[in-house]
């Protein structure tokens, strides 16, 4: 019995900008988070609007009002004066000297879904379409500098373990340390941490 051929999303899917237009087009996206689907279907059309990040749609090729994933970029900075010392330490890692002592510019990826009908059948769409957004901010159709990937991931170990398989890094170390640099009361929930990729990394 042969086994079922990996999903590529650049031959099998079309990217689009998310805009009211695709929005009243394709089907209601779900992946089954609340704050996820309610942010695709009724913030992310605004936010394109008013130019806070910009959203993009990748639906089937064979079915161009499915939408199999989305995400959500802006722009943004690591602020080292934000950032405690052990932190610091373990970003500025592989910047040159003379460079270090900045803030750093990066891309935020604000949110980033599935559908939970793609993900059940193992595509790997979420890797797929990290690894375009680390291709793109590589490739020369990048229209600016922006030297990390930055995200304030759900505090869970699904979400977690997904963003470390690829690649990216905790900030702190440990919930004491960002809660304690953040000045988040111990009996307060941590509901996100701080993880980056660094494009001058393989």
């Amino acid at each position: 019995m042969n086994k079922p051929q990996a999903f590529d999303l650049a031959s099998e899917a079309i990217r689009l900008p998310y805009t009211h237009k695709v929005a009243a087009f394709c089907n209601t996206f779900c992946c089954e988070d609340a704050d996820l689907d309610d942010f695709f279907t009724n913030v992310a059309p605004y936010y394109d609007s008013e130019l806070l990040g910009k959203t993009y749609a990748w639906v089937m090729a064979s079915n161009p009002r499915h939408i199999i994933g989305m995400v959500t970029l802006a722009n943004d900075s690591v602020k080292l004066k934000l950032i405690s010392s052990s932190a610091l330490n373990r970003l500025q890692r592989g910047v040159i000297n003379s460079k270090r002592g900045i803030n750093f510019p990066a891309v935020l990826i604000g949110r980033l879904g599935v559908s939970s009908e793609d993900r059940e059948h193992g595509k790997n769409i979420g890797s797929q379409i990290i690894d375009f957004i680390k291709d793109w901010f590589r490739s020369s159709e990048n229209k600016t500098g922006c030297r990390f990937i930055v995200v304030d991931a759900y505090n869970n170990e699904r979400t977690i373990h997904f963003y470390v398989k690829n690649g990216f890094k905790l900030l702190y170390k440990t919930e004491e340390e960002e809660r304690n640099f953040l000045a988040i009361k111990a009996d307060e929930p941590l509901q996100t941490r701080f993880m980056f990729f660094d494009l001058k990394r393989k």
